[in-house]
């Protein structure tokens, strides 16, 4: 089990932030951000069209709402990542994903136009991640009332998509 905080105790917000980044294969996290990608887009470009829609349970997302989660995550963690690198002390608000996801009208895309936004979104990830110096990269900044460095904002986007594919993997496709 890989430790990204060291602290005596850890506060619930680093708990929370712990379970994903432990989830993480390897020390490479951008390699990692890039292989999630991939295995995202081969998930969501072998699902069936009844499968889209579905759900495992009443009140959770279907697989396109996932997917714009997924996007939507991401968006919101690279530009907490990019005012932080750029020295930003701003303190930045937090997000309702159940709210964004009231207002996904997922139903009105088809998944094509999902995964091509997905894939556009995790590509300039990548290329901002892979271009920050050290530097940077340690640069920190407070977010929803916490303290968290470019890095980990980077190693988040991976460790939650990891998150998500294990659900798809067990609760969506299994059923």
């Amino acid at each position: 089990m890989k430790v990204f905080f060291i602290f005596e105790t850890m506060t619930e917000f680093q708990k929370y932030i712990q379970r994903y980044l432990d989830l993480i294969p390897s020390e490479n996290w951008i390699e990692e951000m890039k292989l999630t990608g991939t295995y995202t887009l081969e998930i969501y470009g072998s699902l069936t069209p009844d499968l889209e829609e579905y759900a495992y349970a009443e009140g959770k997302w279907t697989l396109k709402e996932l997917l714009q989660h997924l996007i939507d995550a991401e968006r919101i963690f690279v530009y907490r990542a990019l005012r932080f690198a750029r020295k930003d002390k701003t303190e930045l608000a937090g997000w309702d994903e159940e709210l964004y996801a009231k207002h996904y009208f997922s139903t009105e895309r088809n998944l094509k136009s999902l995964t091509d936004e997905f894939e556009t979104v995790r590509k300039s990830s990548v290329i901002f991640f892979e271009n920050l110096n050290r530097t940077q990269l340690t640069e920190t900044g407070i977010a929803n009332g916490n303290e968290i460095s470019v890095e980990t904002l980077g190693k988040l986007i991976v460790g939650h998509n990891i998150h998500h594919l294990n659900i798809i993997n067990e609760r969506y496709l299994q059923s």
